[in-house]
Order: structure tokens, then C-alpha cells, then sequence
């Protein structure tokens, strides 16, 4: 987390420790099932051990990091059937939340959805596995808050913030970003013409494939 002092910080000294751990977590610098170092991460984020407390009970709210007593936080880590079954839930909410936002909106969704696909794909050329993670995220969000059914997008992200950890794993081999790249292009060109119901196909194939590998990974971890 070196480059966290390069830019420019939230206003209170929690926010930025929060959003430097989500980072951290987010684009595999810290991995699942990987102990939280408390002072040596306090002292490389230049911060008191009090913000980084308050932080992490704050992601430990929301699933990102577990806390053993006697041994101190962990990134969360996922069994292969938490995993499908967070995929599968995703799977039957964000169906709901694409037919709804196709119903909703104008040309300026795709529009916007084409936008965000760039910033994946830079990112993606690039190999900045974060940046990725942060761009894809985006990219999907457009869709699911379109939808205008908040206690629906609340739950997706819920679910989400569950699973951030292992989108870096899955980002990390050029295939899986090349994949990525070609079945966001799908869901944008299926959107565009209008087809709900082609587009939440696409959308089902897109997770499952991530699971597919995900679960190759985490049978060698």
C-alpha cells in the first residue's frame, strides 16, 4: 500500500484507512485467509492503531475481514459452496434488477455502460488487477442501480462485498481478463438492441464461468 500517501486522502484519518484496506482487499494485495498486521500496516498507512480498529470493525460488518479472538483480524475467506451459493443468490436478484432496469431506461444506459467497459478493458490491458476490480464493479453497478429498486441493489452489493476478495484471483490470469472483456462487449450489444432476457443469458454465463475458475483456484489453494 505504498502509493496510498500519492493520493489525495479522505477527509478523516477512518475513511482513508477504510478505503485503503478495501483496495488492499479488493485487488489481492491482501489475500483471503491472510492475517491483518495491525502495527506494521498502521505504520505504513501512517495512522494511530485507532482509525485502523474502527476500519476494520467496519469490514468486518460487511463480511470482508474476520476477527479470532486471541489472534486478531483475517481477510475473509469463502468455501467453494459459500461461494456458488453467494453466485447463485446474485444470480436470481441481478436477472430481477436487469429486466427492471431494460423496462426503466433510456439509450443513456448503454451509453453508459460503454463508457465504464472501456475503463475495464484499459485496466485490464494494463494488468492493474485493482483497477479492474474497481472499473468491473462500475460497470455492473450501472445496470443494477438503474434498476430503481434500492432494497434490491442493497442486497446485490451486500453480496458483492462478500466476494470482492476472490475477483482479484480471477483477474489475475490474462485469459479470465480477456473473457471479461469479450462477455461485458456481449451484455453492452444486447442491451443496445433492447433484449432483457439475452442480456441476463449473458450476465448468467459471465458469473458462471468465474466460478468455474474460481473453483480451480481454490481447489489448489
Amino acid at each position: 500500500m505504498s502509493s496510498a500517501v500519492q493520493r489525495r486522502r479522505p477527509p478523516t484519518a477512518q475513511q482513508f484507512v477504510l478505503e485503503e484496506l478495501r483496495r488492499a482487499i479488493t485487488g489481492g494485495e491482501l489475500r483471503p485467509g491472510e492475517p491483518i498486521r495491525q502495527d506494521a500496516l498502521a505504520a505504513r498507512l501512517d495512522v494511530s492503531r485507532v482509525p485502523l480498529r474502527e476500519a476494520l470493525k467496519i469490514l468486518e460488518g460487511e463480511g470482508l475481514v474476520v476477527h479470532h479472538a486471541h489472534r486478531g483480524y483475517f481477510v475473509a475467506e469463502l468455501s467453494l459452496a459459500d461461494l456458488e451459493e453467494v453466485y447463485r443468490i446474485r444470480e436470481l436478484l441481478e436477472g430481477e434488477a436487469v429486466r427492471q432496469a431494460v423496462a426503466r431506461s433510456g439509450p443513456g444506459l448503454v451509453d453508459a455502460l460503454a463508457e465504464a467497459q472501456e475503463a475495464v478493458e484499459r485496466a485490464g490491458e494494463a494488468g492493474d488487477v485493482a483497477e479492474m476490480a474497481a472499473a468491473n464493479r462500475r460497470f455492473h453497478f450501472i445496470v443494477i442501480e438503474a434498476s430503481g429498486l434500492p432494497r434490491l441493489v442493497r442486497l446485490i452489493r451486500t453480496l458483492w462485498d462478500a466476494t470482492d476478495a476472490y475477483r482479484s484471483l480471477y483477474y489475475a490470469a490474462r485469459p479470465n481478463r480477456d473473457r471479461v472483456r469479450d462477455e461485458h462487449r456481449a451484455v453492452v450489444a444486447a442491451l443496445r438492441a433492447g433484449d432483457a432476457e439475452e442480456a441476463v443469458r449473458l450476465l448468467d454465463l459471465h458469473r458462471a464461468h468465474a466460478v468455474a475458475a474460481l473453483r480451480e483456484v481454490l481447489d489448489l489453494r
